[in-house]
This record gives structure tokens, C-alpha cells and sequence, in this order.
């Protein structure tokens, strides 16, 4: 059975603790949002994944209580930077399985301003964070500073990046001021002022090669997503609004990730590539006939990584074939 989107619903993201609002208040606006953009009553969902990292156990029931009161289950997830996706994931699931013929996936966040903590923030040092393994790669390979642990990562594997395949800072922060220039136009992001690639270079540095405007920061904000069956579309007749998921896929780390000992694959470059194969064969299709990409930019590297791991190029080839000035959106390509 297939799944479809017929509607969704955002927050404009906020910098935390700038907004008098609450979790269950951005459930309530991006839920309700994307109701009505479906046209569908919350009483005809069957099912709610909700998403999140930093509130306690069964918060989603608490925000999913704004939209109304009707005893369908609701699944709490935390997945870290996959939070959102893996809702949504369970929502086509519950779709394409036949449980469900309209499920709301749900995802939110109320954080604190500052860097994240890298896990360690139940007490017991990085021994028991659950990424602990990946930072024992960090610190073998580059030892271990004070700047904060998740941009220190990925920094380190920016200069993995540099020194294997000659990328350059200003390739790097190109991606920045690209990924700024987008914010000007889109009314929901939390920074909406353009940067040149010069002004990302000059920016603090969080840890070198990268800078503040390099790396994402913390936000408060939700989105929801209704997603149906094809007798649902049918049924009420959303076949004009109807986008169907044509394919996902989830992975989690191999040997792959830390046999190599590099920061490049600690943070996810092979999990990235597998799930790339597994949508790109499920689907029937390839890198050429995208048309529009949006990918996780936590920090500029991980885009270069991330460009590499869909097939949009080779590996390595970012730091030849990137221009600083070149503009890749969704209007003009990529």
C-alpha cells in the first residue's frame, strides 16, 4: 500500500527562550496547521508518531492533547538529528502496513540557548554517552579540546576532508552563506540575514575549519505532517494535493563507521551512503533524476559528506567542482 502526504504544518523557528510559548503550544500551531492544509479533522487520525530530544518521557502526549482528545495512540520518539524523520517514517510505516489510513507525524523541540552537551549531560562523563565510541575515534585520531563536543567532531572530520582531498575554508563556508541566502526568502527559519563567504570565514570560530555561521544552532519550533493511504486519498478526493513518499530508508552504524578510525566516517558518511543505495534501488531511481535536495546541514562539512554519499559527486569531487560563488537551490538546481 502506498503512503501519501497531503498536508503539513510549521512554526517559525525561534532562537530559545525569545518566544512565550511552549512545547505543547508549537504542537498546537504546526498541528493544526497542517490539518487544515490536508483538510482533514483530528478525529480521523488514527495514529500520532510524535518526535523529539529534550522534554521528558510521553511529552507528545501532552502536546498532541492541544489537538484534541480522541484516545489514539501516540508513539514518543528520540532519535537525535533523525528525531523528525523517523516520525515520519513510522507514520508511512503504519500507512504501507495497513494499520492506518491517516496518521499525523509530529515533530517539535524547546531547547536551551548554548552548545549541546555531546551526551554527556546525565552525568558520567563521555564513558556514558551513547555516542561514546564515536568520540574514543575522535580522541585517538585527534585528541580532545574544549570546544563543544558535537562541532568538534564534525570539524575534525572537515579537516580529515581538507587534508584528503584538498578542500579549502572558503568551500566550506560557502556552504554557509548558500544556506544564509536560502533563509532570506523562507518567513519560518530562526536567522533570516544573508552572509558572504568572507563574513562566514571571519565569523568566531567554533572549531577550526569551522565557524558560528557554519554550525546549526539551537531552535525552538515544530512541524507536523498528515500522511494517508490511497484509499484515504481516494475516498475524499486529495489526489490533486496527494505527494507520495516514494521511498525512505533508516541505518544505523556498521563496523564500517569506526574501522577506518576517521572522523569522516564516525560521523556518518557510511550510514549515509547505505541509506542512499537502499531509497535510490527501492525507488528505481538516481541522483539524476532529483530535482529538488534538502540535506542536513548541522554543520557545513556534513553537507559536502552528504553531497558525496547521495552520488551527486564523487568523493572529493566538492572540492574541485565547488565554486564559493556558485548558487545551488531549488529554483536554479543543484
Amino acid at each position: 500500500m502506498k503512503a501519501y502526504i497531503v498536508g503539513v504544518g510549521m512554526t517559525k523557528f525561534e532562537k530559545p527562550e525569545t518566544r512565550d510559548w511552549q512545547y505543547w503550544d508549537m504542537v498546537r500551531e504546526a498541528g493544526t496547521a497542517a490539518l487544515e492544509d490536508a483538510g482533514v479533522r483530528y478525529d480521523q487520525v488514527e495514529q500520532v508518531p510524535v518526535g523529539y530530544c529534550f522534554e521528558a518521557s510521553t511529552a507528545g502526549q501532552r502536546a498532541v492533547y492541544e489537538l484534541g482528545l480522541t484516545g489514539v495512540p501516540v508513539y514518543n520518539v528520540n532519535n537525535n538529528c533523525a528525531t523528525g524523520s523517523t516520525a515520519l517514517m513510522l507514520a508511512r510505516q503504519f500507512v504501507e502496513g495497513g494499520s492506518s489510513d491517516c496518521v499525523l507525524a509530529v515533530g517539535f523541540e524547546k531547547m536551551a540557548r548554548g552548545s549541546l552537551g555531546g551526551g554527556t549531560e546525565g552525568g558520567g562523563g563521555f564513558a556514558s554517552s551513547p555516542v561514546a565510541r564515536h568520540y574514543g575515534i575522535m580522541a585517538a585520531a585527534h585528541g580532545f579540546e574544549m570546544s563543544p563536543p558535537t562541532a568538534q567532531i564534525f570539524g575534525n572530520a572537515a579537516r580529515e576532508h581538507m587534508q584528503r582531498y584538498g578542500t579549502t575554508p572558503a568551500q566550506l563556508a560557502a556552504v554557509g552563506a548558500k544556506n544564509h541566502r536560502h533563509s532570506v526568502d523562507n518567513p519560518y527559519a530562526q536567522f533570516q540575514d544573508p552572509y558572504t563567504v568572507e563574513e562566514v570565514l571571519a565569523a568566531r570560530t567554533v572549531h577550526d575549519p569551522l565557524t558560528k555561521l557554519q554550525c546549526s544552532p539551537t531552535s525552538d519550533g515544530a512541524a507536523a505532517a498528515v500522511v494517508v493511504s490511497e484509499r484515504f486519498v481516494e475516498r475524499h478526493g486529495l489526489g490533486e494535493r496527494a505527494v507520495e513518499i516514494a521511498a525512505q530508508a533508516m541505518t544505523t552504524d556498521t563496523g564500517a563507521s569506526f574501522a577506518s578510525g576517521t572522523c569522516i566516517d564516525a560521523v556518518g558518511a557510511p550510514m549515509s551512503r547505505a541509506a542512499a543505495r537502499q531509497v535510490y534501488e527501492s525507488s528505481g531511481l538516481g541522483p539524476g533524476d532529483l530535482d529538488v535536495i534538502e540535506l542536513h546541514d548541522c554543520f557545513s562539512i556534513n553537507e559536502l559528506l552528504t553531497y558525496e554519499a547521495l552520488g551527486l559527486c564523487g568523493e572529493g569531487s566538492p572540492a574541485s567542482s565547488w565554486s564559493p560563488g556558485r548558487r545551488r537551490t531549488a529554483g536554479g538546481g543543484w
